[in-house]
């Protein structure tokens, strides 16, 4: 991986939308501030990475690999950062709002391709942050207050939705605190088992105890398929890059290290959670980290973890939808949505049309009862968005651009694509059914717009 410069400096300095030139951003004026510092950034992708995933994720990881919980967290985080390589990429070589869309747009020059595309994004981004609303409105949310779930998911969906008006940077800084808070979390649960085995409890061969009447391979591969969406969250991050300061030199340092620190810690929690219970007994909770918190005997308050998943809840959401209103201006400012979410606020430089549109659909979202097939169809739908990038990468790389941007080598982006489809091969049929149906509403209001546009043009 390396730094690829398709011009001579002289151009590179000069070149409309090199970001590099003041005001500028993609060739035509900036209109988002870029508040995002590198360390900003870093936390973003982490925290979305983190996000309220692994709170859960432990029960239904050992149901499938009984102890070895680490392989599949490490399978997953090497074919995450096989495609983290084809956006770290194409980001620092298109530094535009859009993410995936606009990769699209360009390899493809197919306007329905690069809609359905960010369609398929926008789809997971804003069913996402529903079920994370939901999930916060729960149990969790119960532990302190009594309330019904959807007048509370709706009401913190509202609270989201103004957080991420007021601007990026009040969006960032919340992030740090929150994602700390999560951090935190994770590292509690691997420092009690700790204190657990110096005490003399645990068990330490669990770790290498595969599920009876499955092969290993079969078993981590199916366990690598649920692990890939506690990584999933890192692509969020190309939809808010034209409010980077620096794109090319913090997104690749920013991206990779997000994943890898992620991944460290996703395999130091599989690891102390196999040593302090057996994989039955995880399986069966419904809040594994709080089991192995209290069996490692230490005196952490059970309010504490609940705390913490609501800040871990929260923290996803407000990425999520800050993710999928940026996406909303960019495609809007492709000429792929309607005009009108591309406006931004004259002072506070949001584009608080798409955030206003965002949120009143997650809120809608909120109001179905049973999202356990949406939150399926979310990861089959970004691992065709994630597809479509790998492949960009490719098809993109006789485009040469006027300044320096990360480059990955070529064999990384095939490897992504094959992962994908791999993935893609393990979905069931009535998650197909319902992206199939999601992505046919998507180009109904595809052709709904164009007729629009044409009415507007003929009038």
């Amino acid at each position: 991986m390396a730094t690829d410069s398709s011009a001579s400096a002289e151009t590179a300095v000069t070149a409309p939308g090199d970001p590099r030139n003041p005001g500028e951003a993609g060739g035509r004026p900036e209109r988002l501030r870029r508040g995002i510092t590198g360390p900003l950034l870093y936390f973003f992708i982490l925290g979305d990475v983190l996000g309220a995933g692994i709170y859960a994720l432990m029960g239904v990881l050992a149901g499938e690999v009984g102890g070895i919980l680490w392989a599949p967290l490490l399978l997953a985080l090497v074919l995450a950062l096989l495609t983290a390589g084809s956006y770290a990429e194409l980001v620092t070589k298109y530094p535009r709002a859009g993410g995936a869309a606009v990769f699209a747009q360009r390899a493809f020059r197919t306007p329905i391709v690069s809609f359905l595309v960010g369609f398929s994004m926008l789809a997971a981004g804003v069913t996402s942050a529903a079920g994370l609303a939901i999930a916060f409105a729960g149990d969790y949310f119960r532990t302190f207050v009594g309330l019904p779930t959807v007048p509370v998911a709706i009401v913190f969906l509202l609270l989201v939705g103004a957080l991420n008006m007021r601007g990026i940077r009040e969006s960032m800084a919340a992030n740090v605190v929150m994602t700390i808070i999560e951090l935190s979390g994770l590292v509690i649960v691997v420092a009690v088992v700790a204190l657990m085995l110096g005490g003399g409890g645990g068990d330490v061969g669990r770790v290498v105890e595969a599920p009876s009447g499955t092969g290993v391979a079969t078993a981590i591969l199916g366990g690598a398929i649920v692990a890939y969406y506690s990584f999933v969250g890192f692509e969020t991050s190309a939809n808010v890059i034209e409010e980077v300061r620096h794109p090319r030199r913090d997104y690749p340092r920013a991206l990779f290290g997000a994943l890898l620190t992620a991944g460290a810690v996703y395999v130091l929690v599989g690891l102390a959670s196999s040593i302090a219970l057996p994989a039955d007994e995880l399986s069966a909770s419904s809040g594994p980290l709080l089991a192995v918190v209290a069996a490692s005997g230490v005196g952490v308050p059970p309010w504490l973890f609940s705390l913490i998943a609501l800040v871990a809840v929260a923290n996803g959401a407000l990425l999520t939808m800050i993710m999928a209103s940026r996406l909303a201006y960019g495609m809007a400012e492709q000429g792929l949505l309607p005009g009108i979410l591309s406006r931004v606020l004259p002072r506070r430089k949001t584009p608080w049309v798409a955030i206003d549109a965002t949120t009143a659909v997650a809120v809608l979202l909120t109001l179905v009862g049973d999202l356990a097939t949406l939150a399926q169809t979310v990861v089959l739908l970004l691992l065709i968005v994630f597809f479509s990038t790998n492949i960009a990468v490719l098809v993109l790389r006789r485009d040469r651009v006027a300044h320096d941007h990360f480059r990955v080598w070529s064999f990384v982006p095939v490897l992504g694509a094959l992962s994908c489809i791999l993935l893609l091969t393990q979905q069931e049929p009535m998650v197909w059914l319902f992206a199939a149906i999601l992505l046919a509403v998507g180009v109904g209001l595809y052709f709904l717009a164009r007729l629009g546009r044409r009415a507007d043009t003929v009038g």
